[in-house]
């Protein structure tokens, strides 16, 4: 049993303890390439919200980490075969009664360990830390805590890149193709100019982008490459855990 992780706890453990932190890993359920499973998004999550919580906690964090959501926003893939997807109505939903538990029950700080680029939390924080004036409710995307120049060859891709791949071959190399097997990851660019620099936006149609489902090169990845991604990305993430866990929230600011 691992006493940061809700899932492989008992309650006789549980009801003696005191938690200050919850954190839900937030994932999805997609096609990857040729080569990346299904579950990528969800394994991914799994790990990080898991090694980054011990580090947490073997540094005093009292944080306890809940069972990953495996479905996240995929509206712009209804053409790709079995890509789950759940509307941003929905996460607000699921997310309201988790709020509601975690409110009532005197845990008051929340942390959504994001593993998926569709999923966006800020406009449903928003809407439901309105309505819960106790919580404090926050968010991170793990794959933007790193500069991921530093760690890969190929650091442009978003979606079973070199970074995936590595990571994936760190953690569950059974479920990873050989990469002879993957495509390319090549992708379409927009043609108005404005939304390929990223200040303006627009939803990828993503068959209509790439043939493969991978936007990213994933061919120089190893598992090398992705255990001292991994080593690097959950000390930050345990970091934040730590400074959440710890922090007043009547004094907030500095």
């Amino acid at each position: 049993m691992r006493p940061y992780l809700l899932a492989e706890c008992n309650w006789k453990y549980i009801k003696e303890q005191e938690f200050n932190l919850a954190v839900l890993p937030w994932g999805a359920t997609e096609a990857h390439n040729y080569h990346l499973p299904y579950a990528t998004d969800i394994i991914e999550a799994d790990h990080i919200a898991a090694e980054s919580a011990r580090k947490a906690y073997q540094k005093g964090a009292k944080v306890i980490v809940l069972p990953t959501i495996p479905f996240g926003v995929n509206t712009g893939q209804a053409d790709v075969l079995l890509d789950i997807n759940m509307m941003p109505s929905t996460q607000k939903a699921v997310l309201e009664d988790i709020v509601t538990v975690l409110d009532r029950q005197g845990i008051h700080k929340l942390l959504i360990l994001n593993s998926h680029g569709g999923n966006n939390f800020k406009p449903i924080l928003r809407e439901i830390g309105l309505h819960f004036p106790k919580m404090f409710l926050s968010f991170c995307n793990w794959f933007q805590a790193l500069n991921k120049s530093e760690y890969f060859d190929i650091a442009d891709g978003d979606h079973a890149d070199e970074m995936e791949t590595s990571l994936m071959m760190h953690f569950t190399p059974d479920l990873v193709a050989p990469l002879n097997e993957a495509g390319d990851g090549a992708s379409k660019k927009w043609t108005v100019e404005a939304l390929n620099e990223s200040w303006a936006w627009a939803e990828r149609q993503w068959t209509s982008v790439t043939k493969d489902t991978g936007i990213g090169d994933p061919r120089r990845s190893s598992p090398e490459k992705g255990k001292r991604f991994f080593d690097d990305v959950t000390d930050k993430v345990s970091e934040l855990m730590i400074d959440l866990s710890s922090a007043n929230l009547k004094n907030l600011y500095k």
